[in-house]
């Protein structure tokens, strides 16, 4: 659907030489620090997984995975990845990684059904990030102290951008917001998920929604998680129910909330199980990786993916994801980019 894609009196703040460099500082820098803050290693990771193995991640549980067949391994089907949710956890396992430390990697994927706008496309980048963690860590204040993490590394990188390119002012809040996605009903009401999201963005500046998947006062989630990685049915200690959560910033060039990213406290047994009933998706415990998780072969672990391009975005006050992230575009976007004076790669 053709929108207006560009804010009034738009112009880019660096030029198509001088983003490319940008783009690298960024990525460079974010990274390092975030590595630094969780204490995280970098990794390599597959491209895609072998079909029906309960691996690839099924997001909201609606979305259509890539799919090709291996024509030297008697046509074996395998997927692209939409995320590593479920293979880093089975990394971390399978190396043997301790408590307190964990592993980051480069994601990339192509999700054919997103949207395609000024924050969405096919193309997906991110850091998909997983850390092994205590059970006695399995608690609402923890996870927020991993949030502060990442978002100190935010916060550095903000910094270092800014120094290396003057016209990039820092505009993001000293602090990050906790909210439960249970108070924002109470607090925005009459709204649906995604003008609460927007509202309280706008307000605090940068906020965590907490709780995501579990049924509310309404009736409804204040959005959809697949039942196996994140859990999202347990009480936590404000009364809610959720151990993960989503990291929203305001982004005024774009007037607009920006999630950079989903994440939380993964499933144990019993909340697998629980979460799969709920969902009526029993059937999910015959697959490789869940029978993996049921016999305790998995450690405790937090994660989540951290969108690159979208922080790219942001800290280059940049209108269109597509002006730091090379996909494809409707021939109208590309048009109205030209009239902005901005370049879709």
């Amino acid at each position: 659907m053709k929108q207006q894609l560009f804010p009034e009196g738009y112009a880019p703040l660096l030029d198509q030489k001088q983003t490319e460099k940008a783009i690298k500082l960024v990525k460079d820098t974010f990274e390092r620090e975030l590595s630094g803050e969780l204490r995280l290693s970098r990794i390599t990771s597959p491209l895609f997984v072998p079909m029906n193995s309960g691996i690839n991640d099924d997001l909201s549980g609606v979305e259509r995975p890539v799919r090709f067949e291996v024509g030297n391994m008697d046509n074996r089907p395998m997927e692209i990845v939409q995320s590593l949710a479920k293979w880093k956890r089975m990394a971390l396992a399978d190396h043997g990684v301790e408590a307190g430390m964990g592993i980051y990697t480069d994601m990339n994927a192509i999700r054919p059904d997103d949207t395609i706008d000024i924050i969405h496309s096919i193309y997906v980048d991110q850091w998909d990030w997983e850390r092994v963690m205590l059970s006695s860590e399995r608690n609402l204040e923890f996870l927020k102290t991993v949030v502060r993490g990442i978002y100190k590394a935010l916060k550095r990188t903000e910094f270092l951008v800014s120094e290396n390119y003057g016209c990039l002012d820092p505009f993001l809040p000293e602090d990050i917001m906790f909210i439960e996605s249970q108070s924002l009903i109470s607090m925005f009401p009459g709204m649906g998920s995604k003008d609460r999201e927007r509202a309280v963005a706008k307000r605090f500046g940068a906020v965590f929604i907490i709780g995501i998947g579990h049924e509310l006062s309404n009736g409804e989630p204040h959005d959809s998680r697949a039942p196996d990685y994140d859990d999202w049915s347990t009480p936590n200690s404000d009364g809610c129910f959720g151990l993960n959560g989503d990291i929203i910033v305001w982004d005024d060039v774009i007037n607009d909330s920006l999630e950079l990213s989903s994440m939380g406290i993964r499933v144990d047994r019993d909340a697998l199980v629980k979460q799969l009933k709920i969902r009526h998706m029993e059937s999910r415990a015959s697959l490789y990786w869940h029978k993996r998780l049921l016999a305790g072969d998995f450690p405790q672990t937090i994660g989540g993916g951290i969108g690159q391009s979208r922080i790219c975005m942001l800290l280059l006050r940049k209108a269109h994801i597509g002006e730091v992230q090379a996909s494809v575009w409707p021939q109208w976007m590309y048009d109205e980019a030209r009239k902005a004076g901005s370049f879709l790669m």
